[in-house]
Parts: C-alpha cells; structure tokens; sequence
C-alpha cells in the first residue's frame, strides 16, 4: 500500500507551547526534517501558491484552544495569504467559506460530523494534512472520536491512494510507541519523544494535601493556603495564575484574597498604581460593563473565564501580560485557549462539576498537565512553579500520575455502535469483513493486543486465536445486530452484508446515540402534544447522567411553576428536571444555581439536533401532523420562541417587547395583520406610530404563494405543477443568502405524505418569475377529498403556505391497457421470405416469436401496424419486413424512416450500408442537422432516414416537392418519444403526412415502433391502424428476461449523492457481472470521468487494478497510442471506458469497438448512448436518474422512457439467459420507478406549447386560410386523441362534444392572436396570411419569438455588436445548457472578451451563447471541453438564423444592416473579428510580423494577395514563407465578374436589366467547399449579389448564388429607379472575410449611352 512510504509524524512532549511553532514548522516545511512530502511548499508552482488544491485540518480539543491556534496561525500564516478560520460549536462556515478556506480548526466532534456526511466528501479530499493536537485524550471519554477520525482517514488513504499526512501532537505518554503504531508513524523517522528534561524551563512541583472534613473549614484553610503561595510569589516579584473550578468561583476566590491582603496589610504587594500605564489603561477598564471586573483592577487583582464577554476577556489577558494584573484568578478554559504564561500557577482544589457526568469528578491528568504547562515563562524566566492544592486521599493519585504515568487506553468499545452506524450510513463499511477491517485501524486493536484483560478477553482466547480476529468478529457481529434491532441498519447475517436504513442515516448524521434511537422507537408515535414530546427529549441517553440534586429542589420547583407545558414526573424526577431546562431554554428564562446552569448549557448544546433529528424521522415515516409539529419545534429551539407565542417575536430585536406584548394579548394573527391599514393596528395597540413598524416587519416576513395545476396521468398517478411566487422583501439581514422551504404534499384523512422536497428559495428569485417544480404523487381508491401542498419555512416559524387539490371535479383516465398476448408459435423460418435476396440479409436461420407473430401483416399486407415491444426485442427487423413488401409491390415508391435522435439515424445508416442497401442495390440518403443532401440525391433514393426537424421543414412545403409525395411507407422509430421534448414535431410531421395521403390518390403506409403502451389504443386509432395490425406485447415478453433492482440513495445534494454511489456501483458489478461486460449509465460527461475513477479506486484497493482489462499490455499500447481524449487514455489502462459527447468520432467508435469484443469489461457512457448505440451489455446500472436542466436551474429527472431504454440494454440475445438491471435512484422516487418500471407509461400530448410554430408553418404553406382549417388541422392530431381520453390532463373539465370544441376554438384563437402579435400573420375578416416574418421563420425553420425579436429590433443601420446581441438572444438559445457552476467560468470568460455582457445574468443561456461567440471570434481557449461541445452546436444553429436576419434586412430594404449581417456570418465562418482582426488572419501560416511587413506593402487583405505571381510574393516575404502563403493562397477562389446593362421586355412594359456573368479564376481549384478550418462543419462557398444604392443605403435586389466555375444571370433593375448615381451591385462573400467587390452600375450606363 501507498500508505506507509509516506511519514505520519508524532510529536511527544511536556506541555510548554512547544507543538505550536511545531505545526506551523510542519505545515511550511522547509527542508530541514527529511520528509517526502511538504505541504504547504508541495503546492508552490511556478511561483504562486495553489490554494484550492489542498485543506489543512488542525483538530484541537477544546473551543478555547481552536479560537487560539486559529489567531496563532492568522498571523503566521498571512505572510502566504493562507486563510485559517474555526469550525466549531461556536463558529460555523458557509459552504463558500469552507470552500475559500485552506486551514481549518476544528474539534473531533465537529470534524466527525462532517467526515461522517457524504455530502461533505469533496471537503474532506483535499485534505492532505491532519494535524491532531492532544492525542493524549484517547484515555477520555472523547478518545473514540479521535479512534473514529483516524480511522475514517487511513481507510481513505487506502482507498483513495491519496495521501494524507497525519501529525500527532501530544504531552509525554508513558506508551507512546503503541500510539505512534495507530497513527501509523514509522518509528524511525517520523516519532519524536522528549521527556520532561526537556522543558524549556523547570518546573518546581509542590503537592499540597488538606485533611480538614468540615467543608467551610476546609474552604477557608483552601483559601488561606492559596493566599501563603501567592504571597510567596509576589514578594519574589513574580506574577501569579489561579485556577479554580467554576465561574462563580473565580470572583469569590479573588474577594477572598483581597480581603485577607487587608487583613494581613499586605495591600501594596497586590496593587499596580507604580505602572507607568496605570492611569491610561484606568479609563479603558472603566468603560467595562462587567462590576467585578472594574472593582477588582483597584486591587491588581483580574479574573478571567469563559462567562464573561470576549472583550473584557481580552483586555483581562493584555493587562496580565503586561504587568498591570499581579494576580489573575481563572478557569481551567484559560490553560488551553489562551497562551498566558506567569511564573508560579496554583490550582485550588481538583474538584470539577461535570454536567454530562451529572456530578463532581476529579480534575483530570491532562487538565493538570495542560495548567502546569503555564507555569514558567521561556522569555524571561529561569524556571517555574506549579502548586496543586488538594484533598488529602487525592494526593497520592495526582503525584503517581504526573510522574510515573499510566499507560493510556481506548474507550472505543462503549461507542462502537454509534461509529459502526456511521461508517456504514457513510458507505465505507458494507460487510463484517470490512467492519473488521476498519476496526483494525483503531487504537482499541492495538491495546486489545497489548492489555487483553482490560478489555475483557481471557488468556485462554488470546491463546487460541492470537491474531484476535474472531474477537474482533465477535465485536462487529454484537454491535451490528443491536444496530438490527434498533432498525438503525439491516444486518444480513447470512452473508454478512450490512444495509442502511434512514434511521441510522439520521443517527449518523445529527449525532443520536444509539440508546437514544432505542428510546425513540419505543416513545415515538403519530401523536403526540407537546409535553409528551419533550418528556421523549428529556429521555434521550445524551441526558441520561444528568442527576437532581437536593440543593436544587427549591429552585426547580419555582422554574417548574413558570414552565408553560405540564412538566411528567415532576421536577424531583431527572427527565422533569431536563424538561424543565429544556423549556427555560426556550422561554429564554433565567437560572440562579451554579450547577442547574451547566446542565442548562449541556441541555441546549444538544437540543437543536435531537428535534432535527426528530423531524425526519417523522417525515421519512409519512407522518404529516407530527411532521409538521416536530418542524414547528425545531424552530422554536432555534429561535427560543414557543409556537403559540406571536410570529413578530422573531423580530424581536426591532419590535419593543410592549408591542409584541400586545398582539399576543389583543390575539391577533398574521392574516388579520396583513389586511388591517397600519392606524388601525396602531389602534389596537393603543399606539399609533407602532401601526407603521408592525406593517413595515410584516413585509419582511417570508410569505409564499402556492398555484398548482393537476394532470392525471394514469389513473394512480397525479402529476402535479406548482407554481411558487414569493411575496415579501428580501433583507440579507433576516433572510440571509437563501430561504429554505419543505414542499409536502399530504392526504390529512389518512394523516400521510405523498411527497416532500426540500425548496431553496435565493435573493434572486424574489424578484424574477415565478419558480415552477414538478413531481408525481400517487392517489388511491377511493379517493380522499382533497390532498394539501404545504409550503413550511426551515426557519421562519409559522411562515407557511398552502394549496388545496380537490378530487371532486377530476376526471381520470380510463384504467384499460390491452397487451397483446404472445401466441404459442413455432418460429418461422427465413424462407418464409420467399426470396433468395431477402434470406441472405439475415445470418440467422428463424425468426424470434414477436417477429413471427407480425410477420403476416408486416410482409403480405398494405396495413398500417403499431408494434409495442420491450427494447431489445427485434422492432428493427420487423421494420424492414414492411420495407421489403414495398420494394416487392411498389418499387418506385420511397421508405422514409424517421428517428428521434441524430445518433439513431446514424446507427440506422451504419447498419443498413453494411448488411441492406449494397445487397438490394438500393440507394439510401441521410438528412440531419449534419447532412443535407441535394436536390438529385433525394429523388434519387429509395430510403431516406431523417431526423423529425428535417423532414419537418421538408415537407412543409409540399406541393412543390415531388419527393414527398411519393413517400409509399413511412416508418417512425421510438414513437412512444411523442411526449418528450421533441415530440410535437413528430406529432406534426405524421399529422401531415397522414393529410397528405388523405388529398393524393397514392395512400401511405405508416409502421410506428415503442416500447410497450399504457395507451396503445389511441396511438393506433391516430395512426390509422386497424385492430389486427395492432400490436402491444407486455414488458415482461423480452427475448432475455431482466432482473432489476432498485436502490435508493438519501442526500440532498446531487454530486454527493453520486459520490455515495459509486461504492455501491462497484459492489454491484462484484455481484452481478464479475466477468460480463457491464454500461454505466450517468447524467454528464463529468460524471463519466468521476465514475470511471472512483471505480479503478475500489479495484485497485480490491488488489486487482486491471481486473476489468481484457487485452495483453502490447495491444494496449498501440491502442492508448491512438486515443486523443486524455482521461479515456487514463481510464481504458484499466479496462473501462467513457462515452459521451465530448469525444471526437474516433475515439467514441474506437471505446464501442473495444467494448463490443469484450477488450473492456465496463463502459462508462451519458444517457445518449442508450438511444444510438446498440451495445447490449450483461448488466446495466443506472447511476441516479435526474440531469441538470440548464434552463430550470436545477437537477431534473429523465423521462420514463430514457429510463426503459437505458435498461433495454441489459441482456444480450446471442450470450447471456437472463439480463439485469441495477438503477441506484434518490431515495424519495424509489416507490415512483418501482410503479413505472413494470407497468406501461401513458404516452400524452405536449404539442400544446408549441403550436404557434407549427400552425405558422401551415399559414404560410397555405394549409391553412381560415380558423375552420386550423381546426380541422387539430383533428389529424394526437392531441385531439388524447383531448377525448384524459381530458384533466390538458385542463378541461369534461369530455363533452361542447366543451372539447370551445377548447379548440379559443386554442386557435390565442394561436393567431399571438403569431399576429409578433407580427408573423395577418388576420382580415376570416381570412388569415403570412407576413414576410412569418415566411422566414417557416423557410429557416425559427421560432416565432425569434422572428418577432428581429422585427423590433434591426433597424437601417444596426451595428455589429447589437446583431451579435441579437443573433445571442434568439429563441433557439434558450435550451444552451448552463450547468453547475458554470456562472464561474462564464464570468472569466467575460473579463477575457472585447464586448460587455450583463454581468448579473452569467447563468442565463443567452450570455453564455454571446460568451461563446466571442470566444470563438477572439480566439480564446475555452475552459472545459463542455464549452468547446457547446460553441458546436452554437455555431451550428448560427448560420440559419443569421440568414433569416439578413433575409429581414434585405426585405426591408436596409443596405448597410444586410452587408453588417453578412459580415456578422463570415466571422462565425472564419472565427475572426471583422473590425479588429486583419482578413490576413484567415491564412493559418500568417503571423503579426508577416501582417506588419505586408501593410507596409499596402496589403491588408486576401484578394489583394490573390492578384500577386508567385516572384512578387516571393520578393515581398522571404522566401521559407513564400511557398507556405502560396499554398495558403490555394485554398481561396479568385473571381472575375462581367457586366452589362441591357432592356427586357417584361409583359407589356420594358425593363432595364442587368446581366452579370461570374468566373472563378483559379484554374486548378474544383471544389465548392469552402476553407473554414475554425468552423466544426463542412461548408460549401455561397455569394451574395446585392444590387443596392450605396449613398442613400437602399437595398434593390439580393441574390444568394453558389456555382464550381462559371455562373451567367441576370438581375432587375426595379421600375422606380431613374437614374444610376450611386448604384452598385457588389459581390459578398458567405464566408470570407474582406472579398467584398463593388461595380459601379453608373459608369455601365454612361458607356452604354
């Protein structure tokens, strides 16, 4: 193991500040110790510090002594710019603070509770130095937290082979070396040991023993004694520390001394008048509000704990240090928090109150040592003293302890459930086998080892198993099945696997001992009032030691009598004492009695998280008034107010306690509040101006309004939209940087939650739109009345919001799903094809039985057939028995297969040119967004294979494309996609096929393929199908039968949640595919990599790194020698792959084809995959199911359908019996995929939102004329289906014939209003036509929005930017994803670009588009490869839209604002700047210096070096460079234009004309392709001829023309134009920059004339 090459380092000495300075040593390291690895100096690098790269994490003890170290080390450590802030009790950080922070101090407890989250992973990787301070204390109660800690981090060390240092500070220990052993020191190198002989000054020891019994005797002669020692000192002019034992006592001790000093008359002793500062620092402590310490500093006396306020903390230890103090009597908090040495140090009795013990316990060695360590001051004494003031039985035990010492040993044992619980909650144990492991780690092992009694194991055991491993067994098994028992985990002994439950998560997470969960169980119930609720508090074990005392009886019983809830048991009852402390915390009351305050304080630290934790045991049972009530209590702790007091209290620091006082009396509520003018609240208040504060706070108070809409989708799932609108004033004062709510959706009848989610409302949405959230619910029969969506604030009490959904009114779908049933039938053969041609495509011999059963009316019959059937089960070939009938009956006549996805045309076009078309000698063409074939291709080719928006803006036109009418069978794949995103193109493009066989005489056959239907029936009735063609087999009817398993994963946030998966990932891959080839599925590329990495961590901690690698080392170099991406080189060294769309074609066909021959063993690949790539494996896994929705701003989950796919994966036809699935979900949707999986999703309608666009495109086409053929239209549709079968769903009331066609009507109406609107058509009378915008947004395939955004926008003479603004904030943008934190890239991006963005809107798509834009024109290099996927498909959306703008420019007659346009597309071509760069640039061989040296010449762009012979080159550039640019030049065309003016007749009058013939001059250059090297596509060379009039910028006529070598037209010249002055026809290029031509037409009509 990497582990041990590298030191941990334990450090052991006397206490006398000496590990400070050390740690700091440690942590710059220079190089005087020889270590391998320094820390802070490791991430030095080319000069500059790499602050994100690591974490030091500094473990202290004690709060006082983190708020030490962390100023000591502010200040050491600020030279580097280092940033060190506390993490404790006292001192929380934000997410971003953590995030900034490169040291953190902290204590085991709290570095426990992060370490122990999943959520907090990525915090604890970067740490790479553990620093544990006072390891001594693993004899203390606190000693298994520390245990833990290591633990925890050596396993991550193993597992993760990252390394972390771990340095162990402590005072001298007697068996240091077993310590240094569990710390995993190498005792050579990295153990120090000084003992006491090396302190840096001697301490003088004096042990004093009082035998007095009567307690106020003994306290006097205490006193007495401790005033002798004092004296001592200060006669020897030395100062002096006290330590007593309470805060109280401080001040009594320090009265005392003064009173006996002037009883003695030694007065003068203690004073400090002498002090050159006295009088100065006089007035400072007079300011003090604190009266002991004021009147103490007459007498040079100080006190000091940690009561007292941090101000006059501080000024009591700068007046010690500087002499002003003689005396200074404190607790024991001051030894460990603050470095204050004095000479001679006293401690005043050894008893200490202990709340947590629930009495008085003897001050502890380490106390002791940690005191003593104080005494002697290294700058300026020669030695100290160290006097300990005792009883006289206790005097022996302290003199054996600080010298000859003990041996310390572990506690680990009484906390190894709550610790087993955690690692297991955290996932890193999963079975005995690694509970032992794990336990091996602890320092319980080794002393188990050293001093076996102790621990309770016989000689007789050591003996017979001396390794103790059955021991260590034993100790697992024991705690594992109280864990069991308590249902905190589910423990198999079987095969000893350990399983976590929500309880134990909840355990682990908020910190609940086991025992208290114990007690949970049996106390928790549905319901509860308030005080049996915290009577179950009160019986937590985390009070269990607290005890009543007699002293304390009186004052309980009058705090009982001030309690507002009845107190169970009473107050002489421990549990009603806690009670009675829990409920004085809340009424914020105050407490006298030393002792009842300590145990308040314990009682409080522990409250917050115990009604946490109560809540979500409550809400993970379902439970929705204990929810709530817990809910309600968990604030009321938070903020010390009880639920029934008035909700303005949590203003209190604003709002004077009368007037609250008030309210609760006059009882009025919010809602009473929130309608009454401000005189009258003033009134009822009896105070007028109170009126306006009240209602000035009620607009602070966090209000939300809920709307939600309910669509039935199946008759036992609801989906509901809720829309959230906030409805008050954000103050960062009160609300901070984010709000958060719980969402619920409960049924109060049966007293249950449906859905719960938790809702982050920040400062930015108050004040945009409104935020929508979309989950499923289940409803059961019969139905309840009404459910209720509840939205309760996390922290504002009584801040809630609620909405009814009532079932009263709510129609829901049919319940009938008809499967067809899967006959009996022997298997056909091949033959049955009947053709020797047909029975060679195949290289199997029978058909599988769901082909066998279609066969019929596939291959011998014209009908139209829907085939539902689970993935994976033959549709493809079915498909192509249809395509053969057609090639039989009609030959001439065209298939068109029409998939969804680009990457399923693409599979499709690969398989059918390997194994169809060359052997039927037929021609097959592809049109996607990456290929438009020509015009003769197309009517030459019997299969076309499109994508829906290609085929889509094809046949919108046509009446004049033959080849559309003589589609003979059209074949949609994966048509169940209808309801997702794209699925109104495809509901358009059959709607419209289907009216055109309706008005041609030639019908067309339709075959739709899905996966099985929920509603078969509808899909079939608007297909046209009849009943035998019909076919819709269950999803259990699969060739390979599939196992699945769902696992649910808790955790709110999504990357950790991930994170947590990858163990379980891995284990499944053990399980069920150990050899097999294994997908991965994960939501984004960066997931891919995670994934991939985390798994070659378990492997190689398995000891099997290259376990899933399936190729000798010699294949697998020349195999990494060809692959670009760097992490798939990485990941493929260990056998597993990724996919995903950032990878270049190569290496994605080469990790398919590795995986396809089993060379790899797991691929790792986005959810894309599932659609394109047919590469089944053995096992499928899941791994979660939601992706970031860019626009949403949030995690999503996939439609149904990509989950059905990805599991159509599993199970391979040829090899395996059965397949199987493991889907890894969010715990909270485990009952949602457990429904959906097994039975068949309804397939609904989603045209609806994008109607607009296609009821233009069919104005514009002329299909439409009138409302009555817009509804007509709507008939051919699947929604007018769905319309009459789920009506609720779409949001009518009814299925009658009335109501269904006033929805249709106002449908096209608020169609047309809209599209008008936006200036797209024009509505007269009844008639409706296109406008010139809404032309263009048909032809160039637009949104309207788009088209409507260009009319208000360009003008004559836009700029450049404003179209770049333009082009960025089309509609087609609104889907570019913004993921994660891409905000931040996004702002850096911004700083790099010439021209601004709004710099409050970096998340939004639009800037990013912009971003990208100019990115690419500027050249910069792009952050992540996300950007450089995205700038792809950004560019490539680009050039249709920047045609249609200049489309509008050019229609409006604007010169300059086309030829703007024009140049806009040329820089998206070239990647350049039209205004800033040189056109020069577009050569790859030019430099600055080569564009200098030409401009001299006068050349400053391309066509003026096209003109130049080679020796003129060569003279001009030296001659290495000559030949480069001449071969540069190549790539550009040279093109000569002739023109002549001429009359045409045109009808009856005569028109002057323009006849232009053009020529390419570069003779050997016979291509149309154009040279774009910066753009992702192919493109061919297009010109633009404007024939416009230069001085006033009219535009005339525009021609786009693209020819290989000669062209000859002729252009109009309009009637209105008289004369030539000014006129010109100038030739544009589509995408080179700075060819632009212009001829005068003027000088052509003078010659002529």
């Amino acid at each position: 193991m990497a582990v041990h090459s590298f030191h941990i380092h334990q450090v052991k000495a006397k206490t006398a500040h000496i590990p400070n300075p050390l740690a700091t040593f440690l942590l710059l390291n220079p190089q005087n110790f020889n270590y391998e690895r320094p820390h802070i100096g490791q991430h030095f690098r080319d000069g500059y510090l790499h602050k994100n790269e690591f974490k030091i994490v500094y473990v202290a003890p004690m709060k006082a002594l983190a708020a030490e170290v962390t100023s000591t080390f502010s200040n050491r450590l600020s030279p580097l710019n280092v940033t060190v802030r506390e993490l404790t009790g006292d001192m929380q950080l934000s997410k971003n603070e953590l995030e900034e922070t490169q040291m953190i101090v902290t204590t085991p407890e709290k570095w426990d509770v992060i370490t122990r989250k999943s959520s907090d992973m990525s915090l604890s990787m970067l740490v790479k130095l553990l620093i544990i301070d006072e390891v001594h204390l693993l004899n203390d109660d606190r000693g298994s937290v520390i245990e833990a800690l290591v633990a925890r981090t050596l396993r991550q060390v193993e597992s993760t082979q990252s390394m972390i240092r771990i340095v162990g500070l402590s005072a001298t220990l007697p068996n240091y070396v077993e310590v240094a052993q569990f710390l995993r020191v190498n005792p050579e190198a990295g153990l120090f040991f000084f003992d006491s002989s090396y302190r840096p000054v001697p301490l003088e020891q004096k042990y004093i023993g009082v035998s007095e019994q009567n307690f106020s005797a003994r306290n006097e002669l205490l006193h007495e004694i401790c005033y002798n020692k004092i004296v001592d000192s200060l006669k020897r002019g030395h100062q002096v520390m006290v330590f007593v034992h309470s805060r109280k006592d401080t001040v009594k001790t320090a009265e005392k001394l003064v009173e006996i000093s002037r009883k003695n008359e030694d007065f003068d002793l203690f004073t400090n008048e002498s002090h050159p500062q006295h009088g100065l620092v006089k007035k400072e402590v007079m300011k003090s509000r604190n009266k002991n310490l004021v009147q103490l500093f007459e007498y040079g006396v100080g006190i000091h704990h940690a009561g007292m306020l941090r101000a006059d903390r501080g000024l009591t230890e700068r007046l010690f240090s500087q002499g002003l103090l003689r005396v200074l009597v404190c607790t024991a908090t001051l030894a460990w928090g603050v470095n204050l040495p004095a000479h001679t140090v006293v401690i005043k009795g050894t008893q200490i109150y202990d709340a947590k013990a629930g009495g008085w316990r003897d001050l502890g060695m380490l106390d002791v040592m940690q005191i003593f360590g104080r005494a002697g001051r290294p700058q300026f004494d020669k030695s100290g003293e160290g006097i300990i003031i005792t009883s006289h039985n206790k005097l022996a035990y302290y003199l054996r302890l600080l010298t000859s010492q003990l041996p310390i040993e572990s506690q680990f044992i009484n906390s190894l459930k709550d610790n087993l619980n955690a690692e297991v909650a955290l996932g890193t144990v999963t079975n005995v086998k690694e509970a032992c492991a794990w336990l091996g780690y602890t320092y319980l092992f080794i002393r188990m080892k050293m001093n076996p009694l102790a621990y309770g194991i016989g000689w007789d055991e050591v003996i017979a198993d001396p390794s103790l491993s059955l021991k260590q067994r034993a100790l697992v098994s024991d705690a594992a099945r109280a864990l069991d028992k308590a249902k905190m985990m589910r423990f198999d002994e079987k095969s000893g696997n350990f399983y976590c439950t929500e309880l134990g998560r909840i355990a682990s997470h908020f910190y609940i001992q086991y025992s208290s969960v114990e007690t949970y169980n049996e106390m928790l119930r549905r319901h509860m009032n308030d005080s049996e609720v915290i009577d179950m508090v009160a019986h937590s074990s985390e009070f269990e030691n607290i005890v009543v005392r007699e002293e304390e009886q009186n004052e309980l019983e009058m705090l009982a009598r001030t309690c507002p809830l009845e107190i169970k048991g009473g107050p002489s009852n421990k549990h009603g004492k806690v009670s009675i402390l829990i409920q004085m915390y809340i009424s914020r009351g105050s407490i006298d009695s030393f002792s009842l305050v300590s145990d308040a304080a314990y009682v409080s630290a522990s409250l917050a998280r115990i009604m946490r934790a109560l809540f979500e045991i409550c809400l993970r049972r379902g439970w929705s008034e204990m929810s709530s009530f817990m809910l309600e209590y968990c604030k009321a702790v938070d903020r010390q107010i009880w639920p029934h007091q008035h909700p303005l209290r949590q203003f209190d620091k604003d709002i004077s306690a009368d007037i609250l006082r008030k309210l609760e009396e006059r009882r009025v509520d919010l809602d009473h509040l929130y309608e009454m003018q401000e005189k009258d609240i003033g009134a009822l208040i009896r105070y007028t101006p109170a009126g306006r504060l009240v209602k000035q706070y009620l607009g602070y108070f966090p209000m939300l309004h809920l709307f939600a809409t309910v669509s039935p989708i199946t008759r036992t799932v609801l989906k509901i939209d809720l829309i959230i609108t906030p409805d008050f004033s954000w103050k960062d004062r009160f609300h901070g940087t984010a709000q958060r709510w719980w969402i619920l959706v409960e049924d109060s009848e049966n007293d249950h939650i449906y859905h719960s989610e938790l809702f982050t409302l920040t400062k930015r949405m108050t004040n945009g739109e409104p935020q929508k959230l979309s989950f499923t619910v289940p409803i059961f029969e019969p139905h309840p009345p009404q459910y209720i969506i509840r939205a309760i604030s996390d922290s504002w009490m009584h801040a809630e919001a609620f909405y009814t959904i009532s079932f009263q009114n709510l129609a829901l779908p049919e319940a009938h799903t008809t499967h067809t049933e899967l006959l009996d039938l022997k298997p056909l053969p091949v033959t049955a094809l009947g053709n020797g041609t047909y029975e060679a495509l195949y290289t199997f011999s029978h058909f599988n039985p769901i082909q066998t059963q279609a066969f019929h009316v596939l291959y011998h019959t014209d009908q139209n057939v829907l085939l539902g059937a689970p993935t994976g089960s033959g549709k493809t070939i079915s498909a192509e028995l249809a395509m053969l009938h057609l090639f039989n009956t009609q030959p001439d006549m065209k298939v068109i297969y029409i998939a969804p996805l680009k990457a399923i045309v693409r599979e499709r076009m690969n398989d059918w040119k390997k194994h169809l078309v060359s052997k039927l000698g037929k021609r097959m063409v592809e049109m996607t967004g990456d290929y438009t074939p020509d015009m003769t291709a197309l009517l030459s080719a019997d299969i076309i294979i499109a994508t829906p928006e290609k085929w889509d803006g094809i046949s919108r036109n046509w009446h004049s494309r033959s080849y559309v009418k003589k589609v003979g069978l059209m074949i949609l794949d994966e048509i169940h996609l209808l309801g997702a995103d794209r699925g109104p193109i495809l509901e358009v493009i059959v709607s419209r096929m289907r009216y055109i066989s309706s008005q041609t005489e030639r019908s067309i056959r339709f075959v739709g393929l899905s996966t099985a239907l929920a509603n078969a029936h509808d899909l079939a009735d608007w297909l046209g199908v009849e009943e035998n063609g019909l076919f819709n087999f269950k999803p259990s009817v699969r060739p390979v039968p599939l196992e699945v398993h769902i696992q649910g994963y808790p955790g709110k946030f999504y990357c950790p949640r991930m994170n947590s998966m990858n163990k379980p990932t891995y284990a499944a891959i053990s399980t069920h595919s150990p050899t097999k080839p294994v997908l991965i599925f994960v939501s984004s590329r960066r997931q891919t990599r995670l994934t991939a990495l985390d798994l070659i961590q378990f492997a190689a901690s398995d000891e099997c790194p290259r376990h899933f690698l399936g190729m000798p080392e010699e294949a697998l170099q020349m195999i990494l020698s060809q692959v670009t991406d760097q992490n798939l080189r990485h990941t493929l060294q260990f056998g597993i792959g990724l996919h995903h769309a950032g990878l270049n074609d190569k290496d994605r066909s080469l990790v398919e084809e590795l995986f396809a021959n089993n060379k790899i063993q797991v691929l790792v690949c986005t959810s894309t995959l599932a659609w394109g790539v047919n590469l089944p494996a053995h096992l499928v896994i899941i791994k979660g199911t939601e992706y970031y929705d860019g626009k949403a701003k949030r995690y999503v989950d996939f439609p149904i359908t990509d989950i059905l796919q990805m599991m159509g994966r599993a199970g391979r036809p040829q090899y395996d019996q059965h397949g199987k699935a493991v889907i890894l979900v969010h715990e909270p949707k485990k009952s949602f995929y457990k429904k959906f999986l097994y039975e068949p999703f309804p397939v609904e309608s989603s045209l609806r939102e994008q109607l607009n666009d296609h009821i233009n495109a069919e104005i514009v086409s002329g299909t439409i004329c009138h409302k009555e053929d817009a509804i007509y239209y709507l008939t051919w549709t699947y929604l007018f289906r769905r319309l009459m079968v789920n009506p609720s769903y779409y949001g009518l009331e009814d299925k009658d014939p009335g109501t269904l066609s006033s929805y249709l009507s106002s449908l096209v109406l608020s169609t047309f209003e809209d599209l008008e609107d936006s200036g797209c058509i024009k509505i007269t009378e009844d008639r409706v036509e296109p406008m010139m915008l809404g032309s263009i947004a048909a032809q160039y395939y637009l949104k309207y929005t788009t088209v409507s955004m260009f009319g208000s926008n360009i003008g004559a003479d836009t700029s450049l930017e404003v179209f770049l603004h333009i082009l960025s904030g089309a509609s087609e943008y609104d889907e570019l994803p913004v993921r994660h934190n891409e905000e931040n890239y996004n702002a850096d991006l911004s700083n790099k670009v010439p021209l601004l963005v709004d710099k409050n809107l970096l998340d939004d798509p639009h800037v990013k588009a912009n971003l990208l834009f100019q990115a690419h024109f500027s050249q910069i290099e792009l952050p992540i490869t996300d950007y450089v996927t995205d700038l792809k498909s950004v560019l490539d959306q680009s050039i249709r839209i920047i045609q249609a703008m200049i489309d509008v420019c050019a229609n409006s007659g604007w010169l300059s604002s086309s030829i703007t346009c024009m140049r806009l597309l040329q820089m998206v071509m070239q990647g350049l700047w039209y205004d800033r760069d040189s056109p020069l640039r577009m050569l790859p061989c030019m430099t600055d210096d080569l564009i200098n040296l030409l401009n001299q010449k006068g050349i400053s762009n391309v066509l003026q070096l096209l003109d130049l012979p080679l020796t003129s080159l060569q003279d001009i550039t030296r001659s290495s460079v000559s030949s480069r640019l001449y071969e540069d030049l190549q790539h550009f065309p040279r093109i000569q234009a002739w023109l002549k003016l001429q009359r045409r007749n045109a009808g009856d009058e005569r028109r002057m004309s323009l006849n232009i013939r053009l020529e390419k001059k570069n003779g050997s250059r016979r291509t149309l392709r154009a040279f774009v090297p910066r753009f992702p596509k192919v493109k061919d060379e297009a010109w633009w001829l404007i024939l416009g009039n230069t001085s006033t910028a009219e535009l005339y006529a525009l021609k786009r023309v693209s020819f290989p070598d000669i062209l000859q037209m002729h252009m109009d010249i309009p009637s209105t134009v008289n004369n030539f002055q000014g006129m010109k026809l100038i030739l544009v290029s589509d995408c080179y920059l700075g060819f632009e031509r212009e001829y005068p037409i003027e000088e052509l009509a003078k010659s002529r004339r």
